[in-house]
């Protein structure tokens, strides 16, 4: 099978090197990062090839969720490529917590464009070293994951507004 890719493009009315500084710090991070309706709760970043977003956050219903990023490549203002995974708390890779054949890692491509002040993102995401079915699996989750980033999005141009 071909690895599904998931794309979503999102245009903030904010300058680039905001949009870049608010993606790439923690304490930014801290403040729009994650699922609607879930609170951070613990996280630290090492911004750099090589290095690591490790973040917790309590859900609704108390559970608190790991998750990381190991980032690839990172070309300042412009790209942004890491794997994401769910994990434990001290940052050991683990399933999804709501399907056993989600992929373990997904690629993930972020990238930055400004026009007229305005920054646009195109994110992609595509399942790492996957089995077939986990990658039907992924595919399966689209609308999920649209609605699931929509709102993470929506945060991120919130906490925008109010950082200039």
């Amino acid at each position: 099978m071909a690895d599904p890719v998931f794309t979503l493009t999102r245009t903030f009315d904010a300058p680039l090197a905001l949009v870049w500084k608010v993606y790439s710090e923690k304490e930014h991070l801290a403040k729009w990062w994650g699922p609607q309706g879930f609170e951070w709760v613990s996280g630290r970043v090492d911004f750099r090839p090589g290095g690591m977003f490790h973040y917790g956050m309590r859900g609704p219903n108390g559970h608190i969720m790991w998750g990381k990023f190991n980032y690839r490549e990172i070309v300042p203002m412009k790209k942004i490529v890491f794997t994401n995974s769910f994990s434990d708390e001290a940052g050991m890779t683990t399933r999804a917590p709501f399907a056993a054949n989600f992929p373990l890692e997904v690629l993930n491509t972020v990238e930055f464009s400004e026009k007229d002040g305005k920054t646009t993102l195109r994110m992609t995401g595509t399942p790492f070293n996957a089995s077939d079915d986990e990658k039907a699996f992924f595919q399966s989750m689209f609308p999920s994951m649209q609605q699931g980033f929509t709102g993470t999005l929506n945060q991120l141009e919130e906490y925008l507004r109010g950082q200039q």
